[in-house]
């Protein structure tokens, strides 16, 4: 991708651009914008906390915690308390790569974490409130800017009508409020097919509804809930029906259980089902989680139910006009400006993605005339438009 990404430069009318935005794992970009002088942007679309552990692999080396034996108890329980700003965890909840499993692509991991180191800005798609710790740990450490631009989702307000509703929204619309578990494995089966069968067997014999993505294998799911190929994951999180959410724990896409431990440790707003990648959670086991996560009556649900509305609430504060992560776009698209030493007029920015082309006036960003995002005012554009951005290999834009 290199070359044909060279030529593109070659080819574009001008202005020159002003700054890159790669996906972090598409390291060969920073060589490319530091040849040509170039300021250059590494995204990275998984936690802070993910790209810590990366970052300080050499301190899981010198403590002798890679590739544990999971087999055995007592090792996989140690403790990993020694990464600055990120919480103390297990050596089980390390990311898939520091496991047997996972191997071969953590070479290729660690060269593009290192990297970043030659970009001239990284941005986390999460909200500084969230991380906090890890996030000034980051800071401290490394020799370019760090910003948190909020979570990368296609909207902030969910409509409350369809032009036309999908069957699955019909059926939760139907539905008690809170009364329904949605599950979703992420877009590719991340478990095994006996590890399935316990988890059908387990959800069903609960009783508890339930809308359940799921593509292929769904035999024995008839009953209290519905199985679909997809759906749209915002709008049903956000319906009032859904009392509860079983993940596989990804942070786009990405298996890990960094994130689970966050979750239910640091977050506490869940409950972990499976506590490694070896062992397979009996049907009885999946059944009295579920009761347990769908229980809002207890002290124990009440207190799962105000953290998540705690978490939300925090969210929403830092996307929301003077947030975290609103202040941290600003202060991003203020350094590009400084970086080029140009007086500017903030107020119009052209953005290419692919082959479609962006602009900001005022309030809303647009594309092809379609509304994209209202969660930033940022009032942008140069006279000439001097910030051309070019975006690679990742889902959802928020600037």
């Amino acid at each position: 991708m290199e070359a044909p990404f060279e030529q593109l430069l070659d080819q574009l009318p001008p202005p020159t651009p002003r700054v890159i935005i790669y996906d972090t794992y598409l390291s060969w970009v920073v060589a490319v914008g530091n040849r040509r002088n170039i300021p250059v942007a590494s995204l990275y679309t998984m936690s802070a906390t993910v790209f810590s552990i990366f970052h300080h692999f050499d301190l899981i080396l010198h403590n002798c915690h890679l590739s544990p034996n999971l087999a055995d108890e007592q090792e996989k329980e140690q403790l990993v308390n020694y990464i600055p700003g990120v919480p103390p965890m297990r050596i089980v909840d390390l990311p898939t790569p520091f496991q047997s499993k996972g191997r071969e692509v953590l070479p290729r991991a660690l060269e593009a974490i290192n990297l970043v180191s030659n970009a001239q800005y990284l941005l986390f798609t999460s909200v500084y409130e969230l991380e906090s710790q890890v996030l000034d740990a980051l800071a401290q450490k490394l020799p370019l800017k760090i910003y948190s631009i909020g979570l990368a989702i296609p909207y902030l307000d969910v409509e409350t009508t369809m032009p036309v509703k999908p069957d699955y929204m019909k059926w939760l619309d139907a539905q008690p409020a809170g009364s329904v578990l949605y599950i979703s494995q992420g877009s590719f089966l991340s478990v095994s097919n006996a590890q399935l069968d316990e988890i059908i067997v387990g959800v069903r014999c609960t009783g508890i509804r339930f809308l359940w993505v799921g593509r292929g294998k769904n035999d024995g799911l008839e009953g209290n809930g519905i199985v679909v190929p997809w759906c749209d994951q915002l709008k049903v999180l956000c319906h009032p029906s859904v009392g509860g959410f079983w993940s596989h724990c990804g942070w786009n896409s990405t298996k890990e259980g960094t994130n689970s431990k966050m979750i239910v440790d640091d977050w506490k707003m869940g409950l972990r089902v499976k506590k490694d990648d070896e062992s397979v959670v009996t049907r009885d086991e999946v059944a009295r989680l579920v009761l347990r996560l769908m229980d809002s009556e207890s002290d124990e649900g009440k207190e799962r139910r105000r953290r998540a509305k705690e978490i939300r609430d925090m969210c929403r504060r830092a996307c929301a006009g003077g947030g975290s992560s609103e202040t941290d776009i600003l202060a991003f698209v203020r350094d590009i400006s400084a970086s080029i030493k140009c007086n500017l007029c903030l107020r119009h920015v052209s953005i290419l993605v692919g082959d479609r082309s962006m602009s900001q006036n005022g309030d809303v960003l647009q594309i092809e005339g379609e509304r994209l995002f209202e969660f930033y005012t940022m009032n942008v554009v140069l006279k000439p438009c001097i910030a051309l951005i070019y975006v690679f290999q990742f889902q959802g834009f928020v600037l």
